[in-house]
């Protein structure tokens, strides 16, 4: 069980706190002000918290051990045979169907699209479009041509004739519509804008004024209405609410809240480091039980193996399993060579059968294909010269 952990954890926090040049949380600084109220209730505090932590903490690091135990053995294990099993149930299927049913029938289906539509597709554009579009443009060409002669020498002549007749007929409307226009303004100017200028000067602008002068006044005359209510409710709000909430935020709730703060940060306090003490605690438990569990268990048992089981263990195997493997072995050497002398035996009356009711089978006469034979060795009575040849 590894309950060093805890200890480890607490030692580590407390080198950490030092490099860090802050002080691990515990007793306050001999310089720091405190109050009687924190010095009154710190002990109480830690000593309840202490008897209250430590179950939990050891309960906590038992947890713990389980839980890594039961990592290392289910777990683990379990989950890695789900892999293995949700590899084989679903990806290795799917990768076999993809591999050998999908990529070959969408090779096969691209082969077949192309030999069915682009091939015809492609020999229709090359062979029957191209060459209609070739004509379709030269008959466009030749009516653009076409077009472009009568344009010329017909369409142009005629709008230049319309051009000079329209420019005449359109000089004589402008100086008609000049007079006309003329006219028109004439009479509105003394139709409409002096006597609209003589109504706006001598009646809507004193009129105007004098609206607006009462709206001003009536405006002024609301929000002094509306000052004196707001005031009025200013300090009725202020007397009824505000004073007495600060005289209640300032004489109660504050107070309350330092001795609730002071008595939360004793508590905080109390709690770490009850909780490491616990955990020391838990560690010195495990420690005992570990070797409690050694030297009731481990320790017989394996004493038994070494002085019992261990060496019952040694003569059964040299007074036991060696003879019988032994005895095993030469038994199967034996049975291998009856099996292989009963082998050749069958096999040489098989063929002596054979020879009694067919006879001797013939043997295959050498053919003379007229090439030169190897040379025979040299020897100490042969010689290849053509003075002492043989």
């Amino acid at each position: 069980m590894d309950l060093e952990k805890p200890a480890r954890e607490g030692a580590e926090e407390r080198v950490d706190l030092r490099k860090q040049g802050t002080a691990s949380p515990g007793p306050p600084v001999p310089g720091a002000p405190e109050g009687c109220l924190a010095v009154a209730i710190r002990i109480p505090v830690r000593i309840v918290v202490l008897v209250l932590v430590v179950p939990v903490r050891m309960a906590w690091d038992a947890l713990v051990v389980a839980g890594r135990f039961l990592n290392d053995v289910l777990f683990r294990p379990l989950g890695r045979a789900l892999l293995w099993l949700g590899r084989a149930v679903f990806v290795w299927p799917v990768v076999g169907l993809w591999r050998y049913v999908v990529v070959p029938v969408g090779k096969a289906l691209g082969w077949l699209g192309n030999v069915l539509l682009v091939v015809p597709v492609v020999w229709t554009y090359r062979y029957v479009l191209t060459p209609a579009g070739h004509g379709i443009a030269w008959l466009a060409r030749g009516a653009g041509a076409a077009f472009g002669w009568v344009y010329a020498h017909l369409l142009t002549p005629a709008g230049h004739a319309v051009t000079w007749v329209l420019k005449g007929l359109g000089a004589v409307l402008a100086a008609i519509g000049i007079g006309v226009w003329t006219a028109l303004a004439w009479l509105a100017k003394y139709l409409l804008v002096v006597p609209g200028v003589w109504l706006w000067t001598w009646v809507l602008a004193p009129v105007g004024r004098a609206i607006a002068w009462c709206g001003r006044g009536l405006v002024w005359l609301v929000s002094m209405i509306v000052a004196g209510i707001g005031a009025g409710l200013y300090w009725i709000t202020r007397i009824l609410l505000v004073l007495p909430g600060l005289a209640l935020w300032r004489w109660v709730l504050a107070p309350v809240g330092r001795v609730l703060a002071v008595i939360g940060r004793e508590v905080w306090d109390a709690l770490g480091h009850a909780w490491r003490v616990a955990g020391h605690i838990s560690l010195a438990v495990g420690r005992f039980l570990a070797t409690l569990f050694r030297w009731a268990f481990v320790e017989p048992l394996r004493w038994v193996y070494r002085s019992v089981l261990k060496p019952v263990g040694h003569v059964v195997r040299d007074t036991v399993l060696r003879p019988a493997a032994e005895a095993a072995r030469a038994v199967g050497r034996a049975t291998r060579q009856a099996l292989a002398t009963a082998r050749e035996s069958a096999r040489q009356a098989r063929a002596d059968f054979r020879r009694m009711l067919l006879g001797e089978p013939r043997r295959a006469r050498p053919v003379d294909r007229g090439e030169p034979s190897g040379r025979g060795t040299r020897t100490l009575g042969s010689s290849t010269t053509a003075l002492t040849k043989d």
